[in-house]
């Protein structure tokens, strides 16, 4: 209907003979691109729109992720066709969200990271202030004379330093961490994060700009031990957690339990960067998600009883 439209406008405006030339022209503009899509060999960053009311966007980067050799799209099923000029989307922090913001062909998580700005870190932290209001997160430190204090002065500001705990359930805390950290100290932790965060393996034409995108944009590295190095010797603020996803995502009765591996390889580096190791724990997580499955299964049996009644 759109396009029935479009170009009844156009053929009041255009003479028909010039029109029929320019759609010609057009088509055989891109039966040729088409044609040649195979041969291309650079970085395309593609985006789609969900609400778009002029093209069909998904459709054609559907096409084109599979005509095209290195190709990565990001699908924003909530904008429409202006893409780029609706409020709350910034093209900047997409492409770094995505590793092509870079000094060379290869992205270099440590060299070429652009930390977040104001608006990004906001932005980053909406969908989860509802839990950080909910949980009522409160941080305690201990500063050298042993004496524990609220907040996050126990912690050196001068780098380096690595900052090594216990993964509870679901990485739950790790909002609030980095969060309070960069408020209360105005330093960014950069965390250690699995590589298949990085990895882009399960990528489709569908992907949207997600989770994953802004761990890299608020600073995540892949674990490595040559992002470990670039890291502590740029004196920077080192976020750990040996049990890695493993440990995040632990079975019932292993609550407040360490699975870390039996070689603690990062105590080795810390020490030759002379890094002050900070140990850090938390509690709640796990008691909180009980309580919260607890009374989402009541509802759930008092909506099933008012429903037999």
């Amino acid at each position: 209907m759109v396009f029935f439209f479009f170009f009844q406008v156009l053929s009041e405006i255009i003479p028909k003979e010039t029109l029929v030339w320019k759609l010609k022209l057009i088509q055989t503009g891109s039966s040729y691109a088409n044609s040649r899509l195979h041969a291309v060999k650079a970085e395309v960053l593609l985006f789609a729109s969900g609400q778009d009311s002029m093209l069909p966007s998904k459709n054609e980067a559907q096409r084109l992720k599979k005509g095209l050799q290195n190709c990565q799209v990001r699908y924003f099923k909530d904008n429409g066709h202006t893409l780029l000029l609706e409020e709350g989307l910034s093209l900047l922090t997409i492409i770094k969200g995505v590793g092509k913001y870079r000094r060379s062909r290869k992205v270099d998580f440590v060299r070429d990271y652009v930390p977040p700005s104001k608006s990004e870190f906001e932005r980053s932290t909406q969908t989860c202030r509802f839990m950080q209001a909910a949980t009522g997160t409160v941080m305690l430190s201990t500063l050298q004379d042993g004496s524990i204090v609220k907040g996050l002065a126990g912690v050196p500001t001068q780098g380096p330093v690595l900052l090594v705990g216990y993964h509870m359930l679901m990485g739950i805390e790790l909002q609030s961490l980095v969060g309070e950290y960069l408020k209360q100290k105005n330093i960014l932790l950069r965390g250690i994060a699995h590589p298949a965060i990085f990895g882009g393996r399960f990528e489709s034409s569908s992907s949207e700009f997600n989770f994953q995108d802004w761990i890299k944009v608020m600073g995540g590295v892949p674990v490595a031990a040559s992002n470990f190095f670039k890291l502590l010797s740029s004196k920077s603020h080192v976020l750990l957690y040996p049990g890695g996803a493993r440990e995040a995502l632990h079975y019932k009765g292993e609550a407040h339990k360490l699975i870390w591996p039996e070689q603690q390889e990062f105590v080795r580096m810390a020490a030759k960067f002379g890094a002050t190791i900070v140990p850090f724990g938390g509690v709640g997580e796990d008691d909180l998600v009980e309580v919260t499955l607890l009374v989402l299964a009541q509802g759930s049996n008092l909506s099933n009883s008012s429903l037999c009644l």
